[in-house]
């Protein structure tokens, strides 16, 4: 049965990792995209490096969200203040699966996002006035890593109230 808790344990700290490797990756590749685009940009403007930085900095987020689940699953399974209770399979399970939504949704969404930064970097780069626009369409690509972040975070509290 040790054995068994032993496994649980592995699943959720599993389930934690990739939600914050896979964002991460995500993020680092869509902010250097967005970074090499800013660098043309400032090599022949460089006051426009303030315009251009806020663009690229926006894929960044999903990193952020991904390690923000893995410390909230780390927390519930008691790794994070506490010594790590034991968990059963089943809810070990159950925490990788929560981690899933906001790792995979993360990674795909912050290299998409970038697409879109880029797009905005070029757009500044021509009509620096049209530097809101450049961020909203950038922007909209956030709203599913903020749902995959919402789903994860309301799955991974909801698994104790499940008492098993």
């Amino acid at each position: 049965m040790e054995f068994m808790n032993g496994l649980g344990m592995a699943f959720a700290l599993l389930g934690a990792a990739l939600s914050a490797l896979l964002a991460g990756i995500g993020s680092a590749v869509g902010v250097g995209m967005a970074g090499e685009a800013a660098a043309g940009v400032v090599t022949e403007d460089p006051q426009k490096f303030g315009k251009v930085l806020i663009l690229q900095l926006l894929p960044g987020t999903q990193g952020i969200y991904g390690l923000l689940i893995a410390f909230i699953t780390l927390s519930q399974i008691g790794v994070l203040g506490g010594g790590g209770d034991a968990i059963s399979l089943a809810e070990g399970i159950l925490y990788f699966v929560a981690c899933l939504p906001m790792g995979f949704v993360g990674l795909w969404s912050a290299k998409r996002q970038a697409r879109a930064a880029v797009s905005g970097i070029a757009l500044v780069a021509k009509r620096p006035e049209q530097m809101g626009k450049a961020i909203i369409f950038a922007a909209m690509v956030e709203t599913y890593a903020i749902l995959a972040l919402l789903i994860s975070i309301l799955s991974i509290v909801g698994i104790p109230a499940l008492g098993l």
